[in-house]
């Protein structure tokens, strides 16, 4: 099997093209509304043609009922919602009128997405011969690229937030899990059939997509999973209603968007698997009223920084024999400010980290920071150890700027978890090894992989040291005597035109 690059999807150009039809047009933090809606159109309109063409060819007089398309996790468009209907209204003054309509008929069809779909469209702010240019260009993609594997929304959305970023110079502090962290956290927890998945700060929901692609890759049915999920952000939640929607997952994401922290709106739920990638170091959290929460078994978190009450209420919210895979920066690993340290003793001697994965750097597309996967389970299949992995050297870079894992790097990592539960792992120095209770704690409870994996073991290449020093030293003399040369050079040429240094 090759590796496949992640990071690209048919059509992502094509979606950031008609994303810049609309620059200068509308406000920069408006444009998601407009593209994504009209993706979302799009692609169910595409999918209820093909299912629709299916039945006509099937000749029982079925394409128009909407169990044919219900059972096939297909929506029901109703005429005057299809794309063709759009596309030839793209250039009249109506269009902004008929997207709004097609998308409250939509809604009004499934009551699931009531205010979810964006309906500006027919604001006097967005020119409706820009947005007329726009359908076109949806008009004339290629949707045969949109199967089930792909986060569609998640992904496209990741791709144009980096390139508003690039453009506009923005932190990247609103982003998306890029697929291949998704994938590994997936991979590596192995969720399965008519299981209970959860992510506290769920975004546009590409943890289910990945989780439910992998029960349906494992003989199964992507139905087959029971989804919760929450996020604090209203237009983010009504985009991951809407990419749950078109994948034909039923999720409960709550009534409405909310903070996790303040108002859970899964008080409840024991989740089988918990997958999450929550904002890194969010200060102003909220700590100094949620003092007394029950979910601080381990210690409360500090009010600077809520690392630590993510971890905490993902425990909290773990089923028996529940797993978590989440994302954090490198900082939980070893800070020992305001109780951090404390806390993450707490949880290792509770016996409930089960493994430590550092990332290289650059695998998100609008944060430089290093980050790190834990992996948390309440019943561990190896007692009292912990399994760490430095990957920092693993991926490959796709552009300058990101770096991606291929399938086979995945799978890599996934095995080595596989091995370390079943007791087959051989330890490799400098990339994975096994460390017990004791030597955590001689480590003062830091879980920087690179203290237990050591340096990676060069092959020697037979050259005695002294030779190789004085090989190594004569090189490096004739390298500084070059550089004088170049630098006596360098003055000359800056001289004969009037600058001295």
């Amino acid at each position: 099997m090759t590796g496949k690059n992640s990071t690209n999807i048919g059509f992502e150009k094509q979606i950031w093209d008609a994303a810049c039809v609309l620059w200068g047009h509308i406000p920069a933090t408006e444009y998601r509304k407009v593209i994504i809606g009209l993706i979302f159109l799009r692609y169910i309109s595409s999918s209820f043609e093909k299912r629709y063409q299916e039945l006509v060819a099937e000749g029982d007089g079925f394409e128009d009922d909407r169990d044919a398309y219900i059972e096939e996790n297909i929506f029901y468009v109703p005429e005057e919602a299809r794309w063709n209907v759009i596309a030839s209204a793209a250039h009249t003054p109506e269009i902004g009128k008929i997207i709004d309509n097609a998308m409250r008929t939509i809604e009004k069809e499934n009551t699931s997405l009531k205010n979810v779909l964006p309906k500006n469209y027919a604001s006097p702010d967005l020119d409706k011969r820009v947005l007329g240019d726009v359908v076109d260009l949806f008009t004339n993609m290629d949707m045969k690229d949109t199967e089930d594997s792909k986060d569609l929304l998640g992904r496209t959305y990741e791709y144009c937030i980096q390139q508003f970023a690039a453009h506009e110079g923005v932190k990247g502090g609103e982003f998306y899990t890029p697929a291949s962290i998704v994938k590994t956290i997936v991979a590596i927890l192995k969720p399965y059939k008519n299981c209970r998945v959860y992510d506290p700060c769920c975004g546009s929901g590409g943890m289910f997509v990945q989780s439910a692609k992998f029960i349906q890759a494992h003989s199964g049915k992507r139905g087959e999973i029971a989804v919760y999920g929450q996020e604090s952000n209203a237009d983010t939640w009504k985009m991951a209603k809407m990419n749950m929607a078109i994948r034909g997952i039923d999720a409960n994401f709550g009534p409405y968007q909310a903070d996790t922290f303040f108002n859970d709106l899964h008080p409840t739920l024991k989740a089988d698997f918990i997958m999450a990638n929550p904002p890194f170091n969010l200060s102003s959290w909220g700590q100094e009223k949620l003092k007394d929460d029950v979910r601080w078994k381990y210690g409360i978190p500090p009010a600077g920084n809520a690392n630590y009450a993510w971890i905490q209420h993902m425990i909290h919210h773990l089923a028996p024999n529940g797993k978590i895979g989440l994302v954090l920066a490198n900082g939980a690993l070893s800070s020992q400010t305001s109780g951090e340290g404390e806390i993450r003793k707490n949880i290792i001697e509770a016996d409930l980290v089960e493994g430590i994965v550092a990332l290289p750097t650059q695998l998100f597309y609008s944060v430089t920071i290093p980050v790190t996967l834990w992996f948390i389970s309440k019943n561990k299949t190896q007692k009292g150890k912990t399994l760490f992995i430095d990957a920092r050297k693993m991926g490959h870079m796709v552009d300058r700027k990101h770096r991606d894992f291929s399938d086979e790097d995945i799978q890599k990592l996934a095995d080595i978890f596989e091995q370390f539960q079943n007791g087959t792992l051989e330890e490799v120095k400098g990339f994975c090894a096994i460390a017990d209770l004791q030597e955590i704690a001689k480590q003062d409870y830091i879980l920087t992989p690179g203290r237990y994996v050591g340096i990676e073991e060069v092959e020697d290449d037979g050259e005695p040291f002294e030779e190789k020093m004085a090989r190594l030293t004569s090189e490096l003399s004739e390298m500084f005597a070059k550089s004088h040369e170049l630098e006596e050079e360098i003055r000359k040429k800056l001289g004969a035109i009037g600058y001295e240094i």
